[in-house]
């Protein structure tokens, strides 16, 4: 397709919206709106899936480490628990720091352990950290095989309750990501089939002279396409501004859950291209699909 073909097929998709320009701005504006929504639902979700990360962190699997193993053994066991496949990292507590740590705990009472210090009844330990939540339970039944270990203590069911929240959270922003985007390909389309039928005596001109089917189509396609990037560089800039004052309001709140929150946060910057490269590749595809399954239907060539 040579650079005239090109340069007519965009001026004829551009002349459509301006013949149309009332139902090509409501469809615009309905499309920033249904974007909008998508973009707040996928921000949602990597937001609620860094705070899970940030809360998976936060609970070790402890192994108490069997009184019958030797310093050196005990510190040995490091190498076992690190060759397990799901095990990030691990932070040794060796008996006589366990036992320091519960005094220092006790403050002015202290002293009551003191009669400890001989015979310490603490248990070395180990603070296990795992890379993949759903994988606990057979990652604790791993380390309990291992020798020298007494006993493991796991958070299974936070661990169950966070998985929950996470798969939750996803099957939910796909659900509204995929009923939108319908709602945006029927809004294109209904630009489309309104174009269509203003111009239904000049298609039928075309088609006497030999214009081929795909020729007078692709004028339709290419609106499509220029109403579905416009709508995603305004929902764009628009979901920017907003999330830029949420996290604003959020730095500056005096609630303890949200100061929790909000170190864990995601920065519009640091997804920008992507979040863009989003945007416009959904709005194009929305406008391809409106035109391309809907076109058909009403252009009667």
């Amino acid at each position: 397709m040579g650079l005239g073909s090109v340069r007519y097929l965009v001026g004829e998709g551009a002349k459509n919206i301006q013949a149309n320009r009332q139902m090509s701005v409501a469809s615009i504006g309905v499309l920033v709106a249904c974007m909008l929504l998508i973009g707040a639902a996928v921000l949602f979700s990597l937001n609620a899936d860094a705070i899970m990360g940030y809360i998976e962190s936060q609970n070790d699997v402890v192994v108490f480490v069997a009184d019958r193993a030797t310093d050196a053994q005990a510190e040995g066991l490091k190498t076992a628990l690190e060759a397990i496949d799901n095990v990030a990292s691990t932070r040794y507590i060796s008996k006589e720091e366990a036992l320091r740590g519960q005094m220092e705990k006790l403050g002015n009472s202290a002293y009551l352990m003191d009669t400890l210090m001989e015979d310490n009844p603490l248990p070395a330990t180990y603070y296990v950290k795992v890379k993949d939540l759903e994988r606990l339970t057979e990652t604790v039944k791993e380390i309990q095989r291992l020798d020298l270990v007494l006993d493991v203590n796991s958070p299974t069911d936070v661990a169950a309750t966070l998985v929950g929240i996470k798969k939750g959270v996803s099957l939910g922003g796909l659900g509204i990501v995929a009923i939108l985007g319908a709602v945006s390909v029927l809004i294109v389309s209904n630009t489309i089939k309104l174009t269509v039928f203003s111009r239904r005596r000049e298609i039928s001109i075309m088609k006497y002279v030999g214009a081929t089917d795909s020729f007078i189509r692709l004028p339709f396609l290419v609106e499509g396409v220029i109403i579905g990037l416009l709508s995603a560089l305004l929902a764009f800039g628009l979901l920017w501004i907003a999330y830029y004052y949420l996290l604003d309001w959020m730095g500056n709140a005096t609630s303890s859950w949200i100061q929790l929150a909000y170190p864990n946060l995601i920065q519009f910057e640091d997804i920008a291209w992507r979040m863009l490269g989003g945007f416009c590749g959904a709005g194009a595809a929305f406008g391809v699909a409106g035109s391309m399954f809907f076109v058909g239907k009403y252009l009667k060539v």
